[in-house]
């Protein structure tokens, strides 16, 4: 009856009578607490976990590298599969404070910080997170950071270098003494005489395509190197040189190329501007251009030497209708099907490179050339003795630990 009076008078606005109040005790009741209980502590607040920090960072300067790269290792927190991973602080000798330069997962001990600078000192401090909190392991000693001059890992590299520069020096000498060096036959190569001559005799020109390529390819020079050979027989033999060109630096070196040559054959009154030619840089264009020359001009021997496309089959179908001698050469793969279907030699691979050597004789050539040879043969007997090895079932690796 109280509550509805309440009630009542709240929503009605009507003061209440002093008499209305009614006063009720209140009973306040002390646990009794038996001496042979323990007191409860379900009051207290829980106290968060504390983590073990990681311990034994050490830094080191990175080894065999070119500097600015610092190495971390520690030792795991022993609650490691607890925590949320690892940060990494890092303060310079001129600092006051750590700054944070990375982060790792839990159960990795290793961090590499490739953003300092050589010979500046730092410190490091590596911090186990967990409950959003870091406990930090002591500092590091001061490290530094400089680049070697030897990569201690790469010691077999420098080996096979001066073994093979050795090698290379003793077979130049070799050959500069006047000791034969054995190259085996190239057939393209050896039948280069029997071209020529066959020109001379025909009294036709001899077409040189120095291939597609621009002079910054690597067939493209052994095709110049080729042509300068060829060009010292044609001025010996007296014959018409033909030297189209696509790009206009390779007709300026293919110019001297030749003029030195009949120079170097006591011939330079031989020498003819024209046996030089500018054609185009158009693939095609420069196709059309030649097969316009083989058959207007009929010459007795084509050598198509060098870097070569879609173009190649063209040509060489061309030469082959009008009854020419020819000779090819590239290390285009997709190319060489055509050459050895439509030509009467062809160069093919390694050979394009050792022609400059078969041809001339040059000391130098040959040596290197021989030199080449026996660290292929080197490499192949290395390669042959790990497959063995491989195959027995026998683990090198630990011996073989470079990097």
């Amino acid at each position: 009856m109280l509550i509805l009076l309440i009630t009542l008078a709240s929503h009605l606005a009507i003061p209440l009578s002093p008499c209305l109040l009614i006063t009720v005790p209140q009973t306040i009741s002390t646990p009794q607490t038996s001496p042979d209980l323990p007191v409860s502590q379900s009051s207290e607040l829980p106290v968060s976990r504390q983590y073990a920090p990681p311990s034994k960072v050490t830094a080191i300067d990175k080894p065999n590298d070119a500097g600015s790269v610092i190495q971390l290792r520690w030792t795991l927190s022993p609650d490691d599969a607890s925590i949320e991973g690892y940060t990494i602080l890092r303060k310079a000798s001129e600092d006051t404070a750590y700054t944070k330069i990375g982060s790792t997962i839990s159960g990795v001990t290793t961090f590499e910080d490739e953003d300092v600078q050589d010979s500046v000192q730092y410190k490091y401090i590596v911090a186990a997170i967990g409950n959003g909190e870091m406990y930090r392991s002591e500092p590091s000693a001061l490290v530094t950071s400089y680049p070697q001059l030897f990569h201690t890992g790469r010691i077999n590299v420098l080996l096979c270098i001066v073994a093979f520069t050795l090698t290379l020096a003793y077979l130049v000498i070799k050959a500069r003494t006047g000791k034969d060096l054995f190259i085996r036959k190239i057939a393209g190569l050896a039948a280069v005489d029997e071209a020529v001559g066959r020109a001379t005799e025909m009294g036709k020109p001899i077409l040189y395509v120095p291939g597609l390529g621009d002079i910054d390819w690597t067939a493209t020079i052994a095709s110049m190197n080729i042509l300068g050979e060829v060009a010292k027989k044609i001025a010996l033999y007296d014959s018409a040189l033909i030297v189209p060109n696509r790009w206009s630096v390779t007709y300026t070196v293919s110019k001297e190329v030749v003029k030195e040559a009949f120079i170097s054959e006591g011939s330079p009154e031989k020498f003819k501007e024209e046996y030089v030619r500018y054609v185009t840089e158009s693939q095609f264009g420069f196709a059309a251009a030649i097969t316009g020359i083989m058959m207007r001009e009929k010459p007795a021997t084509n050598f198509f030497i060098g870097r070569f496309w879609a173009e190649s089959l063209i040509m060489a179908e061309t030469g082959a209708q009008t009854g020419a001698f020819q000779i090819a050469g590239t290390d285009s793969v997709l190319q060489l099907p055509f050459f050895v279907t439509a030509c009467d030699y062809t160069l093919i691979g390694e050979e394009l490179y050792a022609a400059s050597a078969y041809l001339s004789r040059e000391p130098l050539l040959l040596g290197s050339l021989k030199a080449q040879d026996y660290g292929k043969l080197v490499v192949l007997l290395i390669l042959f003795g790990f497959t063995v090895i491989s195959f027995l079932g026998i683990n090198l690796l630990p011996l073989l630990g470079v990097q």
